[in-house]
């Protein structure tokens, strides 16, 4: 009975980081900050609540924080309205994963940490700095100059200490808090503390009270809104503030070759190559692995060309994921079947465990990227 109820918790959580982020893109800021939070609890909750051994889920849970991330930047492919914001995005994203994939290649041992320092995942915290303003403000108004400083600020003052913390120092907060500041050993639990600390509990509600004020303090002296307060992404598109984005992009390219497919390969490419460094029992090369996927791409590329040329679209999303799961599912078992030929192997089913996280990605961004190519064209902005 123990051994289902492990299973049923875990298969929970694992479903529950699979699925939350889907909703980044029409609640950006709700969704990214829930997926942050099961990110930051899954391990406490396993640890809690089932007796399972977590040696292997160390893996999947690196991989599903780059899955939920790649969702967020390909969200703001279709939320975000000021052009800047999303090319210092865009930069961010990239050089992170850019990052990550140098880190996973030269990993060996407690790996390279100090890379993980000098590629910050400062997208994130500029994603939810972006979003937050996106509340109850137009985001086209954001000048380059306090978008930049923005980005600047949490680069420096929040990222470099917290990946010095982390990853350098190798510290955990819970553990510093128990065993620095309250004497007791890391495994105490958190109600014998409070019991023995009694004062924790006034202290943090003069603390809740002080953050109140400081935020009413706050929101008097920013600008007056400009529109009501709302989560969806889609609430506020098209409404007339008086702000206008001024910059543009080249117009979208009917060629098979273009931009989109370009930045697909690569954004696909370099999440593949840090998937298949945390599978098990991989031993296909990273050029394999990168030849292989862009290969599937520009094979899902050439059918749904094919297939607009003949007058045919998918009607609803649900089926052309279907589609394209197949056909990656299928060259998925073919690669399994050739590649012992060459001295390679995969485990297959965790193998097609990241095809369909990368069959979504896949999907997402075919989705989203003309919306972008639209909204900031020549044409559009006339």
């Amino acid at each position: 009975m123990t051994e289902t109820t492990d299973l049923i918790v875990f298969w929970l959580v694992v479903l529950t980081r699979l699925l939350v982020p889907l909703l980044i893109p029409r609640f950006p800021l709700p969704a990214i900050l829930a997926a942050l939070v099961i990110d930051a609890i899954d391990q406490t909750i396993f640890q809690t609540f089932t007796n399972l051994n977590l040696d292997g889920y160390q893996g999947y849970d690196k991989a599903l924080d780059i899955y939920y991330l790649t969702l967020a930047y390909i969200a703001t492919l279709r939320n975000w309205t000021n052009l800047y914001a999303f090319q210092v995005s865009r930069f961010l994203w990239y050089y992170r994963l850019f990052g990550v994939t140098l880190f996973e290649l030269t990993y060996v041992g407690t790996g390279p940490r100090w890379l993980l320092l000098i590629f910050p995942n400062v997208f994130e915290y500029f994603f939810i700095f972006y979003e937050i303003v996106r509340l109850r403000w137009d985001p086209v108004r954001l000048t380059k100059r306090a978008t930049f400083l923005w980005a600047a600020a949490i680069w420096i003052f929040i990222k470099i200490p917290q990946e010095l913390w982390i990853h350098i120092f190798q510290l955990d907060m819970t553990d510093f808090i128990k065993e620095t500041i309250f004497g007791v050993p890391a495994d105490t639990p958190w109600a014998d503390i409070l019991a023995a600390n009694i004062w924790i509990i006034p202290a943090l509600v003069i603390v809740a009270v002080l953050i109140v004020i400081l935020v009413r303090w706050l929101l008097k002296k920013l600008p007056p809104k400009d529109w009501d307060l709302s989560f969806e992404a889609d609430s506020h598109q098209g409404e007339d503030t008086g702000y206008v984005e001024t910059g543009t992009i080249k117009g979208a390219s009917d060629r098979f070759f273009n931009s989109a497919l370009v930045e697909k390969i690569i954004l696909v490419g370099l999440v593949s190559i840090i998937f298949a460094q945390i599978l098990p029992d991989v031993q296909a090369s990273n050029l394999e692995i990168a030849v292989a996927v862009a290969f599937v791409i520009i094979l899902n590329t050439v059918i749904s060309h094919w297939l607009a040329r003949r007058g045919t679209e998918w009607r609803h999303a649900l089926t052309q994921f279907l589609a394209m799961a197949a056909v990656n599912f299928g060259l998925v078992l073919l690669y399994s079947f050739l590649l012992p030929s060459r001295g390679g192997s995969i485990n297959l089913g965790t193998t097609l465990f990241f095809v369909l996280l990368l069959t979504l990605i896949v999907l997402l961004f075919d989705q989203y990227y003309p919306i972008y190519q639209a909204r900031f064209s020549p044409t559009t902005q006339e």
